[in-house]
């Protein structure tokens, strides 16, 4: 019995890995020669192209550098199922020296990232750049593990799944070592417009 049942599900899941296997995330390419977004201690700016999602960040941490990090990211096309962005964003700025917990209002995607370093506290404030994809709704959203895995770590987020995405994150923030840790909210998103503004 078992063998049959083998035979009956082995075809259906070559096919099935078939029609999603092009769409595995990685590896990523992060830019033009892998270059960072920023230098230590200056603020950037970083949007993904029209359409385009946030699907990697990677980090370095430099203690000499003012507790500061460098940054990058990578970013894929959305899912043809959501079709194009009716319109983008920026969020309220979350600000230096706190933990903070923010996902992208009326049911957005992360699609950039805008940051300003303080000196005062040894930190960053950030901004989510979100898109809406018509009304889409968020579902089956949980959150990472910490990234990085310690603080003073670098980092390197990837999201390997297609047809999930990053709503948001929730940082903590160390006065000792001047260092954030965050987990991101990865949710899927429906395939057919729903009522519901914010989830």
């Amino acid at each position: 019995m078992d063998l049959f049942l083998l035979c009956v599900f082995l075809p259906l899941v070559t096919v099935a890995w078939g029609q999603y296997s092009d769409y595995y995330y990685g590896p990523f390419n992060y830019g033009d020669n892998d270059e960072w977004v920023n230098v230590y201690r200056q603020g950037f700016n970083f949007q993904c192209p029209h359409g385009q999602v946030i699907v990697a960040v990677r980090s370095v941490f430099s203690k000499k550098e003012g507790s500061d990090r460098l940054w990058n990211y990578a970013c894929m096309p959305a899912s043809q199922s959501l079709g194009e962005p009716t319109e983008c964003w920026w969020e309220e700025i979350n600000r230096a020296g706190t933990e903070w917990y923010q996902t992208c209002s009326n049911n957005g995607l992360v699609a950039g990232f805008q940051s300003q370093y303080f000196p005062s506290v040894l930190d960053r404030e950030w901004q989510f750049y979100c898109c809406r994809y018509s009304r889409r709704c968020p579902y089956s959203c949980w959150l990472t593990t910490e990234y990085p895995g310690h603080y003073g770590e670098d980092m390197d987020m990837m999201m390997y799944t297609y047809d999930y995405y990053i709503r948001g994150a929730t940082t903590t923030f160390s006065a000792v070592d001047r260092d954030r840790q965050w987990k991101f909210i990865v949710c899927r998103m429906t395939d057919y417009d729903c009522p519901f503004q914010n989830v």
